[in-house]
């Protein structure tokens, strides 16, 4: 009897450690999975701004890790952003306080047709090489459909840049898909 209300008391624990265990859980039949997406580009000190930054393609790592977890882009339910944080890498030592605010917009395409904020930050702060931005609440299922997505920047700045600006995009996104 004692047995068997203590195997009772710790069922819950168990089923919750065997969810959590391995990088793919499956919670009301859906996987539940991230999706791990970084890229590089310049941002040159003769932009014009305000203007937008030139569109980055995104290579996405979508399609192996929808495969990883034993599905496909055609059975994604779900996609949302968890985060997205900007490093500057080049030069060395290179900080944002050029920067006031920035938006970051995504795609599917370089035209933009379909682009909807992915995420902002209103306020950079002082001294900072890397910045995280807050996620907006956009679904983003389309976007991760295909091999690759697009970024598009919108930035203030409070100085113009003096030189070329190597800035590197580390993004996560939670996924929920249905096995096929």
């Amino acid at each position: 009897m004692m047995k068997t209300r203590t195997l009772l008391l710790l069922l819950p624990a168990l089923v919750g450690l065997l969810l959590t265990a391995g990088g793919c859980k499956k919670v009301l039949g859906l996987l539940h999975f991230n999706v791990d997406d970084t890229q590089s580009f310049t941002v040159p000190a003769t932009y014009p701004f305000p203007t937008p930054l030139p569109p980055v393609t995104i290579t996405s790592t979508a399609s192996a890790t929808y495969a990883n977890n034993n599905t496909s882009a055609k059975y994604v339910q779900d996609v949302t952003l968890e985060r997205i944080t900007l490093t500057a890498t080049k030069p060395a030592g290179q900080t944002f306080d050029q920067l006031k605010s920035i938006q970051v917009y995504i795609s599917t395409d370089a035209s933009g047709s379909n682009k909807v904020l992915l995420a902002s930050l209103d306020q950079v702060p002082a001294g900072a090489t890397s910045i995280q931005l807050k996620p907006a609440d956009s679904k983003l299922d389309v976007y991760l459909r295909g091999s690759s997505y697009v970024l598009t920047t919108v930035v203030q700045l409070s100085r113009p840049l003096t030189q070329d600006v190597v800035v590197r995009v580390d993004s996560r996104y939670n996924v929920a898909a249905s096995l096929p």
